[in-house]
């Protein structure tokens, strides 16, 4: 168990308190949580505060390119078994958004952070996590996103020589090539729904081989680790072979991947997995993810997807045709401006289904549902999309800022 070595300077006292202040006051102004805010006047004034912060606990790093903000809660929801648990729950995962959440946490005993995975490598030499959660690597923000091979190297750099225990996804060729420069690995097969980014060979770049569940290089040999966790239908099955049952509140298989990769983390902290899988049941919706509201009269059930392998995903948990569906893309800086993302997914998928397009480009995928040959009207606003739809429950799926665009008009 970590201990509280040391009390926080005069110094880091000042900045935590500047950094809570600077908060409040974005949030007074409307201008969201304030927890980036915060946590960039803090580390102004100690730039070492991260560091600080983190030195009493047990910390717990989750990065991916999707997931990361579901598989945080669920392992901090599994550890409070333990003891307390401070965590970045609103998704603020670079490092002014990780010292604002840390600052909140002086008796916690853990510490699980979401880290954007840009930033994993330099998150971790601040805060010497004792396990990191690596899920999965794919296309994302293309206009500032190095290329997923750049990505996977830059986290093998980092996790070269690294003492944390790593809990890594055996089925995404990235992460595996990634997690076998640190020492001590534990595999979890998670699987891999979205395989575009991984069909060459990260070692040496040859054409990998995907009989089944298994993949391997004939080139140079790099092949899937065996692994010790594995997501099995509804169950995990534990090192030891015991099959365990997932019971979510949280839709599709992605969420069940999730919770086993989760199941493994807190077993490295001592928590049985049936013990972690049942307090997981209790998590509903995931910063707005997966709420059911109701607006201008009807359900809606918001769903966030932000790249193409998390479209793929999303497609496989919604509600069957007619099902109504709102599709809402931006591309403001935060999403990436580049919208050519779209065209690596299969809308063809909604065939079916009534659609509405909202967003700031909607025109873009409107172009892209005309190519899939997929039938759409293209809607002025929320209100506007919710009156065109026809009866039963609308499923909306939109990108990061277009979701919470989505969120603030239907009063999430």
């Amino acid at each position: 168990m970590a201990g509280n070595t040391e009390p926080l300077s005069p110094r880091s006292r000042l900045a935590v308190t500047a950094g809570k202040a600077a908060a409040a006051v974005s949030r007074a102004a409307g201008r969201g949580s304030g927890s980036v805010i915060g946590g960039k006047v803090a580390l102004r004034l100690d730039p070492d505060l991260l560091q600080r912060l983190a030195q009493h606990l047990d910390v717990i790093l989750v990065s991916a390119t999707n997931g990361k903000t579901t598989t945080t809660r669920l392992i901090a929801e599994a550890l409070r078994a333990n003891g307390e648990v401070v965590s970045n729950a609103l998704g603020a995962n670079m490092p002014a958004g990780i010292t604002s959440a840390l600052a909140g946490g002086s008796s916690a005993r853990y510490g699980v952070i979401e880290v954007d995975e840009k930033y994993l490598s330099g998150v971790a030499k601040d805060v010497t996590p004792k396990a990191m959660a690596l899920l999965n690597l794919s296309r994302d923000q293309l206009d500032r996103a190095g290329e997923t091979r750049m990505l996977a190297e830059r986290w093998r750099e980092g996790l070269s020589g690294q003492q944390a225990v790593i809990i890594a996804n055996a089925d995404d060729p990235l992460v595996v090539w990634a997690a076998s420069s640190s020492p001590n690995v534990v595999w979890v097969a998670a699987g891999q729904e979205w395989k575009d980014d991984a069909w060459s060979c990260p070692a040496c770049g040859g054409v990998m081989q995907r009989p089944g569940d298994d993949w391997f290089c004939a080139e140079c040999g790099f092949r899937r680790p065996t692994p010790t966790w594995a997501l099995s239908g509804d169950h995990v099955l534990d090192p030891h072979g015991s099959a365990w049952p997932i019971h979510l509140q949280l839709p599709g298989r992605a969420n069940k991947a999730n919770a086993a990769t989760s199941a493994a983390v807190a077993a490295a902290f001592g928590v049985p997995p049936q013990v972690a899988l049942e307090r997981m049941y209790a998590v509903k919706a995931v910063a707005g993810r997966y709420d059911v509201v109701q607006y201008q009269g009807r359900d809606m059930r918001l769903l966030l997807a932000k790249n193409p392998a998390g479209w793929l995903e999303t497609f496989s948990l919604i509600d069957p045709p007619p099902t109504p569906v709102i599709l809402s893309v931006n591309a403001r800086s935060a999403d990436g401006t580049d919208t050519s993302w779209l065209w690596d997914v299969d809308y063809g998928r909604l065939a079916g289904h009534p659609i509405c397009v909202i967003g700031d480009r909607k025109l873009d995928l409107a172009v892209r549902l005309e190519v899939a040959g997929v039938d759409f009207q293209v809607c002025e606003s929320p209100e506007d999309a919710v009156r065109r739809c026809p009866p039963g429950r609308i499923e909306t799926i939109a990108n990061y800022t277009a979701f919470q665009d989505l969120r603030r008009a239907v009063g999430n």
